[in-house]
């Protein structure tokens, strides 16, 4: 008997599109498994430059990729935590750094291979909604439901001044949008995995829309692909 297909929703898109947030809640709201992709190579870069090695040198990354020891979670508040080595470092991956240096992380053919199976692993039951930058193209190429969410890049900048602001941690609306342009020409133009939608993707521009319409769009998709039994 054939094993059963784990249900797999992704949702892609550029840095501030606000694809974490919207995952969050949609996998929440369907009580499936969340694989934020995004974290792990935010983790493979804070990893790197906390033991100081370049995160040019392709070859230490890798090994450093396919050694993490991190573990997912929430608090009582339902707010991410991620542990790395047995050390809680969600403030410090979710800092422009750590995200800079994620992107040119991700942009090393060797990391990205070395964090294949592990993302695929997350496909449990009842269901899995991925969420990072080519979770519809090359992670879950099959994924019934592919969703590639998108906002002007001044909007982007505005979202993620807002949400480090409100974290506490220091920030720069024109540094943003600097780093925000370089990191989506950086992303769209590697070799590797390129972000762009999976040719079947259902594109969402969030731009002018709030948080919770952007979730209810994804939530009627999903009921559309995945019927309940």
């Amino acid at each position: 008997m054939k094993p059963a297909v784990v249900p797999v929703l992704t949702i892609d898109g550029p840095s501030g599109s606000g694809k974490g947030t919207v995952a969050r809640q949609v996998a929440d709201r369907l009580g499936w498994h969340l694989l934020d992709s995004g974290a792990l190579y935010r983790l493979v870069a804070y990893a790197a430059e906390s033991r100081s090695v370049p995160l040019q040198d392709e070859a230490a990354a890798e090994r450093i990729a396919a050694q993490l020891d991190v573990r997912f979670g929430a608090d009582s508040r339902g707010e991410e935590q991620i542990w790395l080595e047995g050390s809680e470092v969600s403030r410090q991956i979710r800092t422009e750094r750590a995200g800079d240096g994620a992107s040119k992380v991700a942009a090393l053919p060797a990391v990205r291979a070395a964090l294949v199976a592990r993302q695929r692993a997350f496909a449990r039951s009842p269901g899995l909604v991925a969420d990072g930058r080519d979770m519809g193209t090359v992670i879950f190429p099959e994924a019934a439901l592919k969703i590639f969410l998108t906002a002007s890049a001044e909007e982007r900048a505005q979202r993620r001044y807002k949400q480090l602001k409100d974290k506490g941690l220091g920030a720069n609306l024109a540094a943003l949008s600097l780093e925000i342009a370089e990191r989506d020409r950086r992303d769209a133009s590697r070799p590797i995995a390129p972000l762009r939608p999976a040719d079947d993707a259902q594109i969402i521009d969030s731009t002018s829309m709030s948080i919770d319409a952007v979730v209810a769009r994804v939530l009627e998709l999903a009921a559309q692909r995945f019927p309940a039994k």
